[in-house]
């Protein structure tokens, strides 16, 4: 079979009804390449007066990816970045030692009924990297290499794919891609690295004939694979090598030592890992203490 493994969401509230479907970490598959965290939300029509505002919280070991289909965002985070996220964009914060970061709602819609769509997945940090200096990217639509293969567009947000390379820089192999496919397309995907999974954001899809329904995900098995879709698709490619080690992962931290996430809590806690300038909330420390589980591998 090609679909080593099929992952089914399971639906998350971050707050004031504003949720999620998760489809990693999962316990068949906790992590594909470097992503270890892969959330899909709507597409939701934001009404005028509703506030699904994140407020500031902090990351430590990974990188959050946040890319719109539709909408947009105001990112803010402690280390002065300010940037709007809209539509075709890749935007890449890597927490390294500490970062706090806030997501809301840009103050011109506010008032405005609009339609909210994206992925915010997050890759682990290698071992070697995982107390870097924070720092946040932003990628441009504009930037983005776009690519038609055959009846299929797609955009090389991260990695090397059908001979186009993504300016987003990255720690390791990583590859993120955003296919369109019309009705009765098919695409050839090479093996672009050694762990790569394929999610459905809208239409049903087929991989080497096996269906995968929207908001399904498919690890696949090795080596290539062919994707089509009877009545038109979007889906979106991710992996790249495997993780470097295994990994613990509690509430926004992720750390190969399960020390680091017991002394980033203490940190959170006291309020000790800066603050998003402008902002006077935050998010409290979940009141369930980290208890080490089986990391991630």
């Amino acid at each position: 079979m090609p679909i080593a493994h099929q992952l089914s969401p399971h639906e998350k509230d971050l707050g004031g009804g504003f949720k999620v479907r998760r489809l990693l970490p999962a316990a068949q598959q906790r992590s594909v390449g470097p992503f270890i965290f892969f959330d899909h939300f709507g597409p939701v029509t934001e009404e005028p007066g509703a506030n699904h505002d994140v407020r500031p919280h902090p990351h430590i070991g990974l990188a959050t990816v946040t890319y719109l289909f539709d909408g947009a965002m105001m990112h803010r985070d402690s280390i002065g970045s300010e940037q709007r996220i809209e539509p075709g964009a890749i935007n890449w914060m890597t927490s390294g030692r500490g970062i706090v970061h806030s997501e809301r709602k840009p103050d011109d819609l506010r008032g405005k009924r609009f339609v909210n769509h994206g992925l915010q997945l997050w890759t682990a940090l290698p071992r070697a990297n995982e107390e870097d200096a924070p720092s946040f990217e932003h990628t441009p639509a504009s930037a983005i290499p776009e690519v038609q293969v055959g009846a299929a567009q797609v955009r090389v947000l991260i990695g090397d794919a059908f001979g186009k390379s993504s300016p987003v820089k990255v720690y390791s192999q990583t590859v993120y891609l955003d296919v369109r496919l019309p009705a009765g397309g098919e695409i050839a995907i090479p093996a672009l690295a050694g762990q790569l999974a394929v999610y459905a954001v809208e239409g049903d899809i087929a991989v080497d004939g096996q269906a995968l329904p929207a908001f399904m995900m498919g690890v696949l098995e090795s080596g290539a694979a062919s994707v089509s879709s009877t009545h038109g698709a979007r889906f979106v490619v991710v992996g790249g090598e495997a993780l470097d080690g295994p990994r613990h992962m509690w509430w926004n931290f992720v750390s190969s030592r399960k020390e680091r996430i017991i002394q980033a809590s203490d940190d959170w806690e006291a309020q000790r890992m800066g603050q998003v300038p402008g902002e006077n909330e935050f998010i409290p420390l979940p009141p369930t203490r980290f208890t080490p589980p089986e990391p991630l591998s």
